[in-house]
């Protein structure tokens, strides 16, 4: 597959796709991505950890990235680093559900601070975030692949490489639209 995806016209806002077949597609490049361990999902049947990728146009809001790992990705999309007291709420019954909490959390959470390099980049996705709604799933994000693009929680992962395209090529008007 390719991974030179060229960079949109400045009228076009970069739009990626992702199918159900493991292929995000920006114009004609392609990507391999893994996605959720038990498949796709229409969005309005997505459950919190049901391992299934929510269907649906989703926009890249902003990215997180280990410093102590890694240089800070060249993108628009704002930036941030992650420490070790960074997690995401994934109790639906928690107020801060589906958001960034501070560690140590008395409710379910993820840990984004991960021994593996698989959150080394983080790119939070629109998913059930305006307002979210208690169950419907939480912390979608592209993040980076496993070796053998293993099936995910419900993210969709790419090589980091591919990943560092994308995030250069992409801005606030950026969004995924992934199919069942």
């Amino acid at each position: 597959m390719q991974s030179d995806a060229a960079a949109p016209s400045p009228s076009q806002p970069l739009e990626l796709f992702a199918s159900p077949d493991g292929v995000l597609s920006v114009g004609e490049h392609t990507f391999r991505c893994a996605l959720g361990i038990n498949g796709v999902i229409d969005a309005d049947q997505k459950t919190e950890g049901d391992g299934k990728t929510p269907a649906g146009r989703w926009q890249l809001r902003y990215v997180m990235y280990r410093a102590d790992r890694r240089p800070s990705p060249r993108t628009k999309l704002p930036v941030t680093t992650i420490s070790f007291s960074d997690g995401w709420c994934d109790d639906p019954g928690h107020p801060d559900y589906n958001c960034p909490v501070r560690l140590p959390f008395d409710a379910s959470h993820e840990k984004l601070f991960r021994k593996d390099d698989l959150y080394n980049i983080i790119v939070v996705l629109g998913h059930n975030d305006d307002p979210p709604v208690p169950g419907k799933g939480s912390a979608i994000f592209m993040h980076i692949a496993k070796p053998d693009y293993a099936g995910t929680e419900g993210c969709v992962a790419l090589a980091e490489k591919d990943l560092e395209t994308l995030l250069g090529l992409a801005t606030f008007e950026t969004f995924i639209t992934i199919t069942a």
